[in-house]
Order: structure tokens, then C-alpha cells, then sequence
């Protein structure tokens, strides 16, 4: 028998929308959702698509203006910023295109902002953080900051620092935007190490389809709708 998998989030009727003056732009249009334990998903479509306003939103870094949505099936909305923040850093990492890393604090140290965050012991933390750096291939460059490191190496550093707190789902816009095509694909590829070895549910935005054909499906949006979403393995 197949066991069912659950719903690492849920959307349902999301929208978005921003006032520029007195104009209103309509980001998100009814965006109904599911995202599973150990789906590894990829978000394209055209720029203004809406594509990194709904990452935003379903990792709680945004709230919709109408909609539900639940992570771990617990609902968010009506839940204040300070919430909000403590459930994200304890189910949802994140990895960006720019690394967002701290330029004075090692490696070691950027890794273990999330857990102290959390409040999470000063050697815990220091231990975790050295294990996830053994993880994602920087054992040996723990000590140095981010102007030492090559690009590649910032990110994965800022990938060890969105696994700090176990996170339920790793999530990454344009994770790989920012590197050259060697380093983009050595990033990509512990992508699929996580997701294989750990079963690490995974959502990426990416522009590139030779990226979102590695994943297992591939949600189209376009004009703030998901207009389909393709199965590409399984």
C-alpha cells in the first residue's frame, strides 16, 4: 500500500495585490495550491509573473491579501508578524539569489544566525553549524567570511544557514542566478542530494528550464495564475 503523503502547504484562493499610487497592481489571482512532503517543485514563468511573490507568501516572508494558507496544516491567517516569524524559522528555510550573508561573521557564524534566533544553545549551534558546513562541502573553509569565499561558496553557506533549523521545506529563488554555470551546477545538484538522501521538500523559482526539468514537476504561472503544473518524473 502506498502511504499517502501529507501537505507541507496549502494555498487556497491567495491573492496579492500592491498599490502603486492610485493605481492597483493585481499580483496573484486565486491561487489555489498544494505542496507535498518530499516534492521537489519548481516555480517558472514570465518576469511579473508573480512567481517570487508566491514563494514569498507560501514561506510566510508576505502575506496575501485574501486566501488561506497553512503550513504543516496550520492556518496563518490572522497571525502577527511576530508569529508568523517564529513558525517560518522553524518550518521554512530560505536561499536567495544574492546570499544575504553577514560580511563580518564567518561562515561558521552566518550558519548559526537562524538558531540563535531561536534561541538555541551557543554549542548546539556551533555543533550544527559545523556539521551542515561538513555537509554541503566546506569543512575546511568554516573560519573564513564571505569576501574569502567564491561565489559558489557564499551560497552554499547561505544553503547550510537555511538548514540550521531543520527546516520542513528549502525553499530558493533563483538560487542559482547569481553564479557561473559550473558553480550553478553544483549547487543544483545538492539540491538533488537533499532531496534524495534526506527527503527534503524543496520549492525553487527559476527562469531556466534546464533547472526546473530536474525537478520532479514544474508549476507554470503566468499573470498571477497557475495555469498548469507538469509532472516531469514519477
Amino acid at each position: 500500500m502506498v502511504k499517502k503523503k501529507r501537505k507541507a502547504i496549502e494555498a487556497l484562493d491567495v491573492k496579492k495585490h500592491y498599490m502603486m499610487g492610485k493605481y492597483r497592481l493585481e499580483v496573484l489571482k486565486d491561487i489555489d495550491l498544494d505542496v507535498y512532503e518530499e516534492d521537489f517543485a519548481s516555480i517558472m514563468g514570465p518576469s511579473g509573473s508573480g512567481k517570487s511573490t508566491l514563494l514569498h507568501i507560501l514561506g510566510l516572508l508576505d502575506v496575501p491579501n485574501s486566501g488561506s494558507v497553512k503550513i504543516d496544516g496550520v492556518e496563518t491567517a490572522g497571525m502577527d508578524a511576530d508569529t508568523l516569524a517564529t513558525l517560518r524559522g522553524k518550518k521554512i528555510g530560505f536561499v536567495f539569489q544574492f546570499f544575504y550573508l553577514i560580511s563580518s561573521l564567518s561562515a561558521l557564524e552566518n550558519v548559526q544566525l537562524p538558531m540563535l534566533f531561536l534561541g538555541v544553545p551557543q554549542e548546539e549551534r556551533e555543533e550544527r553549524a559545523a556539521e551542515l558546513l561538513e555537509r554541503v562541502g566546506l569543512g575546511k573553509r568554516m573560519k573564513h567570511n564571505p569576501r574569502e569565499l567564491s561565489g559558489g561558496e557564499r551560497q552554499r553557506v547561505a544553503i547550510a544557514r537555511a538548514l540550521a533549523n531543520r527546516p520542513q521545506v528549502l525553499m530558493a529563488d533563483e538560487p542559482t542566478g547569481n553564479l557561473d554555470s559550473k558553480s550553478g551546477a553544483e549547487i543544483l545538484k545538492l539540491f538533488e542530494e537533499l532531496h534524495e538522501e534526506e527527503k527534503m521538500t524543496i520549492l525553487v523559482v527559476t527562469h531556466d528550464l534546464g533547472i526546473a526539468k530536474r525537478t520532479d514537476k514544474i508549476i507554470r504561472l503566468k499573470d498571477g495564475v497557475v495555469q498548469k503544473i507538469e509532472k516531469m518524473k514519477g
